[in-house]
């Protein structure tokens, strides 16, 4: 072994990264304040409850998230110091590839790279390569249009179109992201109904204006309708996530119709009637709107014989994305029907376990009426004063 190799197995694994890991990624034409992020934590760690005490669990955390533009990550690179192999970090890494949707996954000890292809077909599927050899960011975004299926000019522009950026600090979660980035990707294949299952509090609201936003910017879908059953949806989106669409976008309200603006909010019972002249929809021609977001839509939408239905009906030639929290699926209601397999899941337990849902305990009451019922102690007397009778 020469010095120089004797040296190398004395530095950290910061140091192989800073010294090695990212030269050769900016070697290969990665850019390092656009690209390459390090060190990047993207989950919270699990909130642990003991008594009045509460605590964080450790956060999931990549060496390095690769990306051909923000917030479309494309590889994964898992570190370690020199003292061992360049693929004692593969595992982790493919680990975090999955939860993150990541196709290339490599790891490094600073004298080359493993690279992990999740997008190979014929059977090479590892390899490693010198650290003069690392992929430049066409080539892995070529594996990534490839593990994405996406196959058409048209399809890369709208799967390429960029992220609302409100120049604040404010980034996707890393399960929003995912959400959203298949939700527009599916779309710009030509899929036309899409479920999106996501847990209370995980923030669907916002992941439906990113989805709105990037297809509309890309001319995509021009007209488009967010449709809820609760005025406190529609006021929250109208205030809050949507709020950037400013004048382009209005509240159909008092049963009136403007046919002048592009992002259309609206309540079912807005549009809807069990009159049929009050049946305002119908008052926007079959293919007035290109795109409609169902929130909540295991509500009145699921049902197939519901007068809810009929506005998804009446408008089918647009693409449909339902999104929802608890999909139903009975005898009469089905999500997965009328939306096919939802396209990507992100559930109560996964929140918690990643820390960006609190936990919750279950509180058994136990009431003081047994199996047979309750009944009135004798000289009990009801709110006029009168004997309640011990019925049988």
């Amino acid at each position: 072994m020469n010095f120089a190799q004797m040296n190398k197995k004395s530095l950290s694994e910061r140091d192989i990264c800073t010294k090695f890991i990212t030269p050769a990624l900016e070697n290969a034409g990665w850019d390092k304040l656009l690209q390459i992020r390090e060190e990047v934590s993207f989950t919270d760690g699990k909130i642990y409850v003991r008594g009045r005490l509460t605590a964080r669990g450790a956060q999931k955390r990549a060496d390095y998230i690769l990306y051909f533009k923000p917030n479309i990550p494309v590889a994964i690179i898992e570190a370690k110091d020199n003292n061992h192999s360049v693929r004692a970090g593969i595992q982790q890494a493919l680990n975090y590839a999955e939860i993150l949707d990541i196709p290339c996954v490599f790891s490094s000890n600073g004298d080359g790279f493993l690279f992990h292809d999740r997008t190979a077909t014929d059977g090479n599927i590892e390899k490693e390569i010198g650290l003069d050899d690392f992929p430049t960011p066409q080539q892995i975004w070529e594996k990534y249009k490839q593990y994405k299926g996406i196959q058409t000019q048209s399809a890369e522009k709208i799967a390429t179109q960029d992220y609302y950026y409100d120049g604040t600090d404010r980034t996707p979660r890393y399960y929003q992201q995912i959400a959203v980035n298949r939700t527009v990707e599916a779309i710009a294949n030509g899929q036309n109904r899409i479920l999106l299952v996501m847990a209370t509090g995980t923030g669907k609201t916002y992941v439906a204006f990113q989805i709105i936003h990037r297809l509309w910017k890309a001319g995509a879908k021009k007209r488009i309708l967010f449709l809820a059953d609760r005025n406190v949806l529609i006021d929250q989106a109208r205030r809050g996530d949507f709020k950037p669409f400013k004048d382009k976008m209005t509240v159909v309200k008092n049963r009136q119709v403007d046919k002048s603006y592009e992002i259309y909010l609206s309540l079912y019972q807005g549009l809807s009637s069990s009159d049929e002249d009050k049946n305002i929809y119908k008052q926007f021609s079959r293919g007035f709107f290109d795109l409609i977001i169902i929130d909540e839509c295991h509500r009145g939408s699921a049902k197939e014989d519901s007068a809810w239905r009929e506005i998804l009906t009446y408008f089918d030639s647009a693409t449909h994305i339902g999104l929802t929290a608890t999909p139903r699926e009975t005898k009469d209601i089905s999500n997965i029907e009328y939306f096919g397999e939802p396209i990507y899941t992100y559930s109560l337990k996964q929140g918690i376990d990643d820390g960006f849902l609190a936990p919750y305990r279950v509180i058994r009451i136990t009431l003081n009426v047994d199996a047979e019922g309750w009944r009135p102690e004798k000289g009990k007397t009801e709110t006029n004063g009168n004997e309640v009778e011990n019925r049988i």
